[in-house]
């Protein structure tokens, strides 16, 4: 029941604060919609990202009397966020039919299709940061004061309570360097039919994804070795 009041409860402040008040523009799409697409995708990337960011220190009494794979314990976080995500994602189709039944601007497109690599993009880069940040807080400890609040902060430069069309074309290029910036239009843009999605900004997310993931399992490795010794 949890998963599907926060997400929806997430949609009606969003809806009431930005869209009634602040009047953002949603490209034409109902605000209900718009963003709870945009909250969905997002909340599965930060669940893979803090849970797995502290991986070190919140097991660090397993990991100091049984050998395995250490890496093993953050990915098998992001899969286990799969059910979650599931579970929203089953209630933002549940919206979208019934828009699209009420006659609303909802045209979805064959990029639908490629929504598994989307999912699994978001757990990739998320998976990525998570490790990062968990080796680094082994040594900086207050280091994982700061991801929840720069969780938040990275929520507001990423297009999920505005699309891509509001920033100035000038700066898209600097949105585009987000990598979760076109995911998140890109999956608005497969459900809804809005958005602005370039193939030239799904590569450059994608790479940075890759780069990302890289360096994480890297770090993670070194770490793994003597942490037991800095946690």
């Amino acid at each position: 029941i949890w998963y599907l009041l926060q997400p929806l409860f997430t949609t009606l402040v969003f809806t009431v604060i930005f869209g009634k008040i602040a009047r953002l523009p949603t490209d034409g799409l109902p605000p209900m919609i718009f963003y709870m697409s945009g909250i969905v995708a997002w909340r599965y990337f930060t669940d893979c990202l803090t849970k797995t960011s502290n991986t070190f220190a919140g097991n660090a009494s397993i990991f100091g009397k049984v050998w395995f794979p250490r890496l093993a314990v953050p990915i098998s976080v992001v899969i286990s966020n799969l059910i979650s995500f599931g579970i929203q994602f089953i209630l933002f189709l549940g919206f979208w039919v019934y828009f699209i039944m009420n006659g609303a601007a909802i045209s979805p497109k064959p990029l639908i299709l490629l929504m598994p690599l989307f999912i699994i993009q978001m757990g990739a880069l998320g998976l990525g940061f998570g490790i990062i940040a968990s080796s680094l807080t082994t040594k900086y400890r207050d280091l994982a004061q700061l991801i929840g609040f720069g969780v938040q902060l990275w929520m507001y430069a990423t297009p999920v309570i505005y699309p891509i069309s509001m920033v100035p074309g000038k700066w898209q290029w600097l949105i585009a360097l987000n990598p979760m910036a076109p995911i998140i239009e890109g999956f608005r843009y497969a459900f809804l039919g809005s958005g602005t999605i370039h193939p030239w900004q799904i590569g450059l997310s994608l790479g940075t994804t890759i780069v990302i993931l890289a360096i994480g399992i890297i770090l993670f490795s070194r770490i793994e070795k003597d942490f037991m010794d800095t946690v």
